[in-house]
C-alpha cells in the first residue's frame, strides 16, 4: 500500500470517528480549478505588491489603481470546482463534515454543493457603496466601467472581500466560533497558515483536544498535524472521501 493510500485511510478513520469534524481551506484548494495561489510565482502578489494594492488605505487613496488588481478577481467565479471540492460536499451531505471555514473568495465550495460555508475573508460576489451602503451583485459590477460606482449616489463600490488591514467580519467570526466549538477533528487543506487570525484555528482546535489532518504539497503544520497528505488537494481529498464513505 502506498503512503498516500495509508494516509488517506488514517484520515478517513479520524473523520468517521469524529463527533464534530470541520474543514479549514485556503487558496491551494482552488489551484487545480485554474486559480493560482495568491502567493505563488504566477499569483496576484507576484505582480501586485500587497501593501500597495491589498489594503483599505490603498483602496481609499487610489481606488482606480487598486481596481486594476481587483478587476482580475471578478473572473475567479468562472472557475469550476475540482474533485476535492465535490468530495468535501459529499462528506457534508453524509453528515461526516459539519462545515467549512474558507479563506477563499471564489465560491467554489458552494458551487460544488457545500452548504455550511463560512467565508472568512469575504466574497467577490457582493459589493457595497462606501457612502450610502447600497449593495450590488457581481453581474452589476461586471457590466460597469472600472472602478465601478454606485448607481444611486455615484460613489465608489468596494468588493465584499477583507483587505489586509481590515477586521474579519463579526458574522464570520461568530459563525467560525460556532463551528469550532467542540470540534474534535480539523481538516486543513491548501493553506500555508501564514495569515492571522485564520492561521490560529489549527492551534485552537488542537488546544481543545482535537486532532488535525493536513492536505498540502508543502505541509505547514509539522508537529501539530496527526495525519499529513503531502499531495495536491483534489487527488488527496477524493481518496479520503472515497475511503470515508466506503467504511
Amino acid at each position: 500500500m502506498t503512503r498516500m493510500k495509508e494516509s488517506a485511510r488514517q484520515a478517513a478513520r479520524l473523520l468517521n470517528k469524529a463527533r464534530k469534524a470541520v474543514a479549514l481551506t485556503g487558496a491551494g484548494v482552488s489551484v487545480e480549478s485554474g486559480i493560482p495561489d495568491f502567493r505563488s510565482r504566477e499569483g496576484l502578489w507576484s505582480r501586485y505588491d500587497p501593501m500597495e494594492y491589498g489594503t483599505i488605505g490603498a483602496f481609499r487613496n487610489d481606488p482606480a489603481k487598486v481596481w486594476e488588481m481587483l478587476a482580475e478577481l471578478l473572473f475567479v467565479v468562472e472557475a469550476e470546482p475540482n474533485a476535492g471540492h465535490f468530495a468535501l460536499a459529499r462528506l457534508e451531505e453524509a453528515g461526516i463534515l459539519k462545515g467549512i471555514i474558507t479563506q477563499n473568495i471564489d465560491l467554489l465550495h458552494q458551487k460544488a454543493g457545500s452548504r455550511n460555508v463560512v467565508e472568512y475573508h469575504g466574497s467577490i460576489a457582493v459589493f457595497h457603496c462606501l457612502d450610502c451602503g447600497r449593495e450590488y451583485d457581481l453581474a452589476h459590477v461586471r457590466e460597469r466601467r472600472v472602478p465601478p460606482d454606485c448607481s444611486r449616489c455615484h460613489s465608489l463600490l468596494k468588493p465584499g472581500v477583507v483587505f489586509f488591514d481590515e477586521q474579519i467580519p463579526v458574522q464570520a467570526l461568530a459563525e467560525s466560533a460556532r463551528l469550532l466549538a467542540g470540534a474534535d477533528v480539523l481538516l486543513v487543506a491548501g493553506t500555508s497558515c501564514q495569515v492571522v487570525p485564520a492561521s490560529l484555528i489549527p492551534s485552537r482546535v488542537h488546544a481543545q483536544g482535537g486532532r488535525i489532518m493536513e492536505i498540502n504539497p508543502d505541509p505547514a503544520l509539522e508537529g501539530l498535524a496527526d495525519v499529513v497528505l503531502a499531495a495536491p488537494f483534489a487527488e488527496a481529498m477524493a481518496k479520503i472521501a472515497e475511503q470515508c464513505l466506503k467504511e
